[in-house]
């Protein structure tokens, strides 16, 4: 399988899971959820939508063909599943009075993966532009 269709095929797939953690946390986890950790979830939720989505228009318009490229789609991946997955694992946790101590590195990792892509994003745009 091609980078493309990878990246698309991720960004999609990642879409899709988005909705389903989205509408199972609405619906079967609300109760169990304090506030504070329905807003640390949803934060973890939105950062993983616009992240799929990202990555779905990443694959439609980028060749490639360099490794920059594919750098900035694996920041985007691997960010999103870090930062979005230790987020949900964390206040899921919370919610049940557990403590998931090892998951609390890896959302700051995850962001920091986010934080690179869209920097190299950002490199990659002036490129064309200067």
């Amino acid at each position: 399988m091609n980078t493309i269709l990878l990246v698309q095929f991720v960004g999609a797939f990642l879409g899709m899971l988005a909705i389903i953690i989205g509408a199972f946390g609405a619906h079967r986890l609300k109760k169990n959820f304090s506030l504070e950790q329905r807003l640390q979830f949803d934060t973890g939720l939105k950062f993983h939508l616009i992240h799929a989505v990202l990555l779905v228009v990443l694959g439609f318009n980028l060749g490639f063909n360099s490794p920059l490229e594919n750098y900035i789609a694996y920041c985007f991946i691997l960010g999103t599943l870090f930062f979005s997955f230790s987020i949900y694992g964390l206040t899921w946790a919370a919610s049940r009075d557990k403590k998931a101590k090892w998951l609390g590195p890896i959302t700051p990792l995850g962001g920091l993966l986010l934080l690179m892509g869209w920097g190299l994003l950002l490199y990659y745009g002036i490129d064309f532009v200067i």
